[in-house]
């Protein structure tokens, strides 16, 4: 008797055929470009995922355009870890992130997740590697490259406005003498003004503001203004101390290197935007530039309103002595750029060459007053731009010696960038700045020292700014392409 026909339901496919990549592999089937083409867009629950478009984001020195980075689902953040709710990111806490080869930490005023973000650079902004030649493949003319080659490469215009404004406060600040200077000799030219600029002319000549140490036409409000953060997170730029100074006592930092135009300097000691109140509370810091810069008009009055002050030996010795709870100076501190205008063109990146050797004047400075010496290094200031190199054109070098010895400053041959270019202008380039505190070297008043004394001091101070780049070259100076060297 034959055996009934079993008829499977109408919703079984006859002879089902495997839909699964790995059932149709152990089959010997072809794989099924449309069943392939579901399964990739499958998530964990067997849902099709949604497709997320593509976008460009930019992270770097610019934040010009990358390569199309494919985003998955967005997850809200949470505040809550292990249910125990996290407190937000505060800019005026401090953090010691950093960490030496003995345990010993830097402490830093943290900042937003902005800063690590604007170290990552550009690769626009990197220098161009030449390939070599030797690839045994040999391809045509490639399409384009005369625009890669160009000498000149352009910024993106999808700059973020951030960044546009970063770039425009620096640039008020490495042009600012010219537009003081531009802006006089215009209302010179109206003869409306003569009335009120004959007078002025004459205040700035018999004005003893920029020495007098008492420090009257400082304004802490400008200092703190927000554009200053701005400028300082264009490098970005970060300030670190290796020990807490009491501010029952003086001090004269020394900064080094000198760079270009020390634009690390002005961001740690001529403003607020790195926090110096918060790492060092009780201490008022001057910064010390050029007397000759308190003879221009218009911007003498603006780098007084900084803070600013002259660099004569009148000038520091009446800051280190008036003031303070007892008006004796204390809670006083003058930052001096040791190197000057010499060491200006010793400023060649991933080098560190400072002149100090028979830089005494500061130590026998803080002798005398009784101000504890303080070295201060900056990290990446001589990568901000890119200058003539004295072995390659010695004449140059020996001309610009010449001018310094005449009038007392020279002028760097150096370019860096533009400010919608890569490669041309006297922009800075865009390249981590961190400035470093030391440890004080303490110092013993004496009104004449001896020879011996200021010796021993400037042995100590040598040694301890070796300190700082033996236990943070590694940390801040990665590309270096030489040790730090004591010359002049």
């Amino acid at each position: 008797m034959a055996s009934p026909l079993i008829v499977p339901p109408p919703s079984a496919p006859l002879n089902p055929e495997p839909s699964q990549p790995a059932e149709r592999k152990e089959n010997h089937l072809p794989p099924k470009s449309y069943a392939d083409a579901v399964e990739k867009n499958l998530d964990d629950d067997g849902q099709v995922e949604d497709r997320v478009p593509m976008q460009y984001i930019g992270n770097g020195i610019d934040d010009a355009p990358r390569s199309p980075i494919r985003k998955t689902h967005k997850r809200n953040g949470s505040l809550r870890v292990n249910g125990v709710k996290k407190e937000k990111e505060d800019i005026n806490t401090l953090a010691g992130k950093f960490q030496d080869r003995d345990g010993e930490r830097l402490t830093t005023v943290s900042f937003s997740k902005a800063y690590e973000e604007a170290l990552r650079q550009d690769e626009k902004e990197k220098p161009i590697i030449k390939q070599s030649e030797g690839h045994a493949l040999v391809s045509g003319r490639k399409a384009g490259t005369g625009w890669e080659r160009s000498g000149i490469r352009w910024a993106p215009l999808n700059v973020p406005l951030k960044r546009r404004l970063q770039t425009l406060v620096v640039l008020w600040h490495t042009l600012s003498i010219a537009i003081f200077l531009t802006t006089f000799f215009f209302l010179c030219a109206i003869p409306l003004f003569w009335p009120i600029l004959l007078p002025y002319l004459l205040y700035i000549l018999f004005s003893t503001a920029p020495h007098s140490g008492t420090l009257s036409r400082r304004s802490e409000y400008l200092r703190s203004l927000r554009i200053w953060s701005l400028f300082a997170s264009y490098f970005p730029a970060r300030l670190h101390r290796s020990q807490v100074l009491p501010p029952t006592r003086k001090y004269v930092f020394g900064y080094h290197p000198h760079g270009i135009i020390s634009h690390g300097a002005f961001a740690a000691f001529g403003t607020s935007a790195l926090g110096f109140s918060q790492l060092f509370p009780g201490i008022t810091n001057t910064l010390l530039t050029l007397d000759s810069n308190f003879r221009i008009p218009l911007y003498r009055d603006y780098a007084l309103a900084m803070g600013l002050a002259s660099v004569s030996r009148e000038s520091c010795e009446n800051i280190l002595s008036r003031g303070g709870p007892n008006n004796e100076g204390m809670g006083r501190a003058i930052t001096i750029v040791v190197g000057g205008a010499r060491e200006s063109l010793e400023g060649e990146p991933g080098a560190m060459r400072l002149v100090l050797r028979s830089r005494k004047g500061f130590v026998k400075l803080a002798i005398r007053t009784g101000a504890d010496l303080v070295p201060v290094l900056a990290f990446g200031e001589n990568e901000l731009y890119d200058q003539v190199r004295a072995d390659s054109h010695p004449l140059i070098h020996k001309a610009q010696l010449v001018v310094k010895k005449l009038l007392g400053f020279t002028i760097p041959l150096f370019h860096a960038r533009g400010v919608f270019n890569y490669d041309v202008g006297m922009m800075p380039y865009r390249r981590p700045l961190n400035v470093v505190v030391g440890r004080p070297v303490k110092v013993m008043q004496y009104a004449k020292p001896e020879e011996a004394y200021v010796d021993e001091i400037h042995g100590a101070y040598v040694r301890e700014l070796e300190r700082i780049w033996e236990e943070w070259k590694d940390e801040f100076a990665r590309d270096r392409r030489g040790e730090l060297e004591i010359v002049g």
